[in-house]
């Protein structure tokens, strides 16, 4: 959940300083917008994070083994979670062109091969799923929480902003679900792979606009979470869980975890200033950099994770100063199937994103925020089974939708940034064969259970056997 601070012991003085700190800092971020020559401006590059379960090898459920496994691992590609069953393996960023996809999947496999031999020796076993089928509520408990100072902190603020009252998390679905939760543990139930991309100033507008309007098929062709706690619900489960496992309380203008109410308009500055506007401070650590570090300002942006979130960080140069880049994170992805689903996702992602964010028309014109924003949890909640209007108006099966429009685009993204034609072809046909069969992580898993039945230690078992074996969701069978 993003930088770790040293203290979780905070004074009203902490809060008024910090939220002086964050305005200064705002407001210096504004003056580079302006003058669009202060960030980096280099060409695409991409990246991702992955999140991961630890589960015992007995009975796939989650072992709580991070410190032991890192111990173990010494890698600093992977770091630890809210949780001590949850770890996050990342992926070092690459220019956009030539065979970088292959070379990205050729990393995660690596981390992944690195990680699973690591958690072999503490006797655990490494799961990517959006949410772990054998999770049970008495898992999600504060003596499972990674003992790490950001992570109380959150807890308690959380907690403080809704005056102690408890957790509400109420799911429609085939099975609904009602709990109550003590504190934000059940912000762990949920793992995603967050998409990378770099952006230039002057298009971060066109990107975070052309990545919402892409959130509904992607959550659709990355649905991997279709039952929580027992419980058949959404096919992206995950999206419900999240919005709801932090949340502060009263307007929904403050909550955490939101889809946001509106396009940018000129700039991603927009959601930095919506940050200070509408936001309470939850983690007022103070930090001894200098204002162009932007410090206070990031750690603020990290404790709000909308589904298309920017991001700022820096191009270090030797000799001399660092430089400020702007990245858009797109997090409406779940964790797995496969390695190659998980490059599949990203590869899809960036050519349908800079495809759509560099037409001549921009599609916010003709998709309105409401309509992006209703047709996201559609998809969310019915995957590909998902029927909506798109560019003409005219409601049709988002298959259709992927398939016959946002899969040439994408193709055509990709081809103009310079990625090979073999690359395109490769892992964009992943993501056509999973929209043609419908078959996700998601309806896998349900295909699964109606042949087998609520067997959750074996669908776990033959989820990870599936998983280890590398094919992409769409061939795997049932046996």
């Amino acid at each position: 959940m993003g930088q770790d601070i040293a203290e979780t012991r905070f004074t009203p003085a902490d809060f008024a300083e910090f939220e002086a700190r964050l305005a200064a800092e705002t407001d210096l971020l504004a003056r580079w917008f302006d003058d669009e020559g202060s960030f980096a401006d280099t060409p695409r590059e991409g990246g991702f994070e992955l999140e991961a379960w630890l589960v015992d090898r007995r009975h796939t459920a989650p072992a709580p083994v991070i410190d032991e496994l890192l111990a173990t691992l010494d890698d600093p590609l992977v770091v630890p979670e809210l949780a001590q069953f949850n770890l996050e393996l990342n992926g070092t960023p690459v220019g956009l062109t030539g065979d970088a996809l292959s070379r990205l999947a050729a990393e995660l496999t690596r981390t992944l091969d690195h990680v699973r031999a690591a958690a072999a020796k503490v006797g655990a076993n490494v799961v990517t799923c959006g949410i772990l089928p054998t999770l049970r509520p008495e898992h999600l408990v504060v003596a499972r929480m990674t003992p790490r100072e950001r992570y109380r902190a959150l807890n308690e603020q959380i907690l403080k902003l809704r005056e102690g009252a408890p957790i509400w998390l109420e799911i429609h679905g085939e099975q609904p679900l009602t709990i109550e939760q003590e504190d934000v543990m059940l912000e762990a139930a949920a793992t995603s792979f967050q998409i990378h991309v770099k952006m230039s100033a002057r298009e971060s507008a066109r990107v975070f606009n052309a990545s919402k309007i892409l959130s509904a098929p992607m959550v659709a062709l990355a649905a991997n979470s279709p039952f929580l706690f027992g419980r058949e619900l959404w096919c992206e489960t995950r999206i419900p869980l999240f919005e709801q496992s932090v949340s502060v309380g009263g307007s929904r203008l403050r909550e955490r975890v939101s889809f946001g109410i509106n396009y940018a308009q000129r700039t991603v500055l927009d959601a930095f200033r919506a940050n200070v506007r509408r936001h309470p401070v939850l983690l007022p650590y103070l930090m001894d950099e200098p204002i162009e570090r932007l410090a206070h300002l990031r750690l603020h942006n990290g404790t709000i994770w909308r589904w298309n979130r920017p991001l700022i960080g820096f191009d270090e140069r030797p000799g001399q100063a660092p430089i400020p880049h702007l990245r858009m994170e797109h997090r409406v992805a779940a964790a797995g199937p496969s390695v190659a689903d998980n490059v599949a996702n990203a590869a899809f992602y960036f050519g349908a994103v800079h495809a759509l964010a560099t037409a001549a028309e921009p599609p916010e014109r003709r998709i309105s925020f409401p309509q992006a924003k209703t047709n996201f949890y559609q998809a969310a909640e019915y995957g590909l089974n998902a029927e909506m209007p798109w560019g003409d108006g005219q409601r049709r099966p988002l298959p259709e939708i992927i398939v016959e429009e946002l899969l040439p685009l994408a193709h055509a993204g990709l081809a103009e940034l310079g990625i090979d034609a073999a690359e395109r072809e490769q892992w964009l046909g992943i993501v056509e064969q999973r929209a043609r069969t419908k078959r996700t992580g998601a309806l896998w898993q349900r295909a699964w259970l109606a042949r087998y039945g609520r067997d959750w230690e074996a669908l776990t078992e033959a989820y990870l056997a599936h998983q280890v074996g590398g094919k992409p969701v769409h061939e795997w069978t049932l046996d």
